[in-house]
């Protein structure tokens, strides 16, 4: 069986983990330490409606974004306060969910 999901601890990647995740992850970055996307969608209705849904989902994992919303663009910024601010593999999943919620 494999670990629960639920449960797994924040856990600080290494450099080569690190790029090893975002060469993965469509329209991700590392910028200033951390990972960062910007989407821009069609209004502001558009961007804050799935501003809410990434909302929902970060509640779930008990880890919280880093964004900005101007007009049509969310600009999200993520790092794990927790472990001093590094990237984690907490990081890399709430990434992945966003990426889903953007289809």
């Amino acid at each position: 069986m494999g670990s629960n999901e639920e449960e797994e601890e924040y856990r600080k990647l290494s450099k080569k983990e690190i790029e090893d995740e975002v060469s993965k992850l469509k329209g991700w970055h590392i910028v200033k330490g951390k990972l960062n996307r910007t989407i821009e969608f069609d209004n502001f209705v558009q961007a804050f409606s799935f501003m809410t849904r990434v909302a929902m989902e970060a509640e779930k994992m008990n880890h919280h974004p880093e964004w900005c919303n101007v007009y049509n663009k969310v600009t999200i910024d993520l790092v794990t306060h927790d472990i001093g601010g590094a990237v984690s593999n907490y990081d890399v999943k709430l990434a992945r969910t966003i990426n889903k919620l953007i289809g």
